[in-house]
């Protein structure tokens, strides 16, 4: 959830489900919008989030938990769950609707707020316009939806920029790019005018019809082999599918 396109908008209700392995939560509707493994709450469930840390092939393994991420969106807090405690990153989250956080620390194990961690309740568009970040995101993560999960609610060329704005010279965006209404080549314009298009990866939708896009602050083309290198660093080190993203994570701009 990111924030309300006008002040009298209510927030939407949040509810969980549970089949007894996985847990889901929910904004009003059956669209899933975060899922947790129950006997192994700190791995990412969902295919698309783990794509969302595919720039961990663009730093060194060792580098990791001196780096910073960043969530807009809490979801149900995979992502900020997994930089936390499995990379050991400092971690930060914005979210817009205190019933997310509630429900994340109540049934999604998030933990509370402490040295290396804090959740934001905040508009995100605004809040990331808050000098204390501009330049400090090593990870910036962008999973940005309204309750009906139509259209990423902040899409602009604007907004992206502000995005870039808050990375360190090596850092990278990731964004899920997902829904009814939305459009992968209006969204690709946008970050393409924040960023260039030269610096932007991305991986082909997902089953489910997520596509995650990865924007870097100063673009690179690491060699075929380095890549693979660093997937099966990542693959060791922290259980993600990162020699499979290779399959299917090309840059956008063709060389």
């Amino acid at each position: 959830m990111a924030r309300s396109k006008s002040p009298s908008l209510e927030l939407p209700e949040v509810s969980v489900s549970d089949d007894g392995e996985v847990r889901h939560l929910h904004l009003g509707t059956p669209w899933i919008q975060g899922s947790m493994r129950v006997d192994d709450p700190f791995v990412i469930e969902l295919e698309y989030v783990q794509r969302m840390m595919a720039w961990l092939l663009f730093v060194e393994p060792t580098s990791v938990a001196k780096r910073q991420a960043l969530q807009l969106g809490l979801g149900a807090g995979a992502l900020t769950k997994f930089c936390h405690k499995k990379l050991r990153m400092g971690c930060a989250a914005i979210e817009l609707n205190p019933q997310v956080l509630a429900v994340c620390r109540a049934w999604f194990k998030l933990p509370p707020d402490g040295a290396r961690l804090r959740v934001v309740l905040a508009d995100a568009a605004q809040e990331i316009q808050n000098p204390q970040w501009q330049g400090r995101i090593d990870a910036l993560q962008v999973d940005l939806y309204d309750h009906q999960a139509a259209a990423p609610v902040l899409d602009s060329a604007a907004f992206y920029a502000d995005c870039r704005a808050l990375l360190t010279e090596d850092g990278c965006l990731t964004v899920n790019l997902f829904g009814r209404a939305s459009s992968y080549e209006r969204s690709i314009a946008s970050l393409s005018e924040a960023f260039g298009a030269e610096a932007l990866w991305a991986f082909k939708p997902t089953r489910e019809g997520n596509t995650v896009v990865l924007a870097q602050r100063q673009p690179s083309r690491p060699k075929r082999a380095e890549l693979q290198a660093r997937a099966e660093a990542i693959e060791a080190r922290w259980a993600l599918p990162a020699t499979k993203w290779l399959r299917v994570f090309k840059p956008v701009a063709k060389e």
